[in-house]
């Protein structure tokens, strides 16, 4: 505690003119460039919030920045200590023992060095650090310690999520190019598994550009000669397919979807924010991860919903008997 409030003190308010330097600049840049990346990370991508597991691991990443940046702000703030200007030992034969200090006027304690960066004679001085702008010295070399402790463990964790992410991304890229897929595609043929399923119809789609092989479909992307197969508008499809079984399918998800939106009055105003803090944490922290935009909407508005998440829904604004497509929240 008491540690804390030396750092709160209205006279070591002129510190924080050391934040003004390349060192602590690029120091917290990288803090938090890190940090926010892989908090981001680890919400949209890998291991998400809903989970136990997503839980504890962005609660970590938090306890991480906040123990990372509490030492690192130790050892700027509240420094190395310096030895009283004028200082001499009380028994004044003593100072034969000693060396004494032009700049500093005064005689320099056991264990202190004079640093001509900070103009001072530091206690139990060990060097002058860029990175904090200060020295490390008696008062915060347990703080600088823990921080350069801490921050390369803040730092694996953090890549270990990257890594993660990454390798859980090109595995399902490389899933679906081995089905001659995109993640589009996918998309279509679970709805389409779904329509069957709901409607109980008897009929079975099968995704027209499978070729069966998957090094024919590896080949419809990758070649020697790095330009993909075929121009783009028309495709090789499997036996007993053609051309349009795909968007065949897609128009008649688009008609089952009109058939199954709901329709929903708007009870409160929402400004079309894509991560509105006023709405909640977990709306915030549950913002779909998509470019597509956020409709403004007005209490005593009508909406289509099509389909949603628990704090999301996807849908149209009816508008003078037209559409305006988008987010909801």
């Amino acid at each position: 505690m008491g540690t804390f409030c030396s750092v709160i003190k209205f006279e070591n308010l002129q510190e924080l003119k050391r934040l003004c330097h390349w060192g602590p600049i690029i120091a917290l840049g990288v803090i938090a460039i890190c940090s926010t990346m892989a908090m981001i990370d680890s919400v949209l991508w890998y291991w998400p919030l809903h989970t136990t597991g997503g839980s504890v691991n962005f609660i970590m990443l938090i306890n991480w920045t906040v123990m990372i940046l509490y030492n690192y702000f130790n050892a700027m703030f509240v420094g190395p200590g310096f030895v009283p200007l004028g200082w001499k030992p009380e028994i004044s034969q003593d100072t034969m023992y000693l060396q004494y200090c032009k700049v500093c006027q005064a005689y320099k304690a056991p264990r202190s060095h004079h640093c001509r960066k900070c103009n001072r004679c530091v206690m139990k001085m060990d060097h002058h650090c860029p990175w904090i702008n200060n020295c490390c010295g008696y008062q915060n070399h347990a703080s600088f310690t823990l921080f350069l402790l801490l921050a390369p463990l803040g730092c694996i964790h953090a890549a270990f999520i990257f890594v993660m992410t990454m390798y859980t991304q090109l595995y399902h890229r490389m899933k679906i190019i081995l089905r001659n897929k995109t993640s589009i595609e996918s998309w279509i043929e679970e709805k389409a598994k779904d329509r069957i399923q709901y409607y109980q119809l008897d009929e079975v789609f099968v995704f027209p550009y499978d070729m069966g092989s998957r090094w024919r479909n590896f080949k419809q992307v990758f070649t020697w000669s790095g330009v993909p197969e075929g121009d783009g508008l028309e495709w090789p499809v499997r036996e007993g397919c053609h051309q349009y079984s795909l968007t065949i399918e897609q128009l008649k998800q688009k008609a089952d979807k009109r058939v199954r939106s709901v329709r929903y009055k708007v009870i409160e105003d929402y400004s079309g924010a894509c991560c509105p803090l006023n709405k909640g944490i977990k709306t915030f922290f549950t913002s779909p991860c998509t470019e597509e935009p956020r409709i403004q909407l007005q209490k005593g508005e009508f909406i289509l919903a099509t389909r949603g998440l628990r704090y999301w829904l996807y849908g149209d604004k009816i508008l003078d008997d037209s559409f305006i497509e988008g987010v909801l929240v």
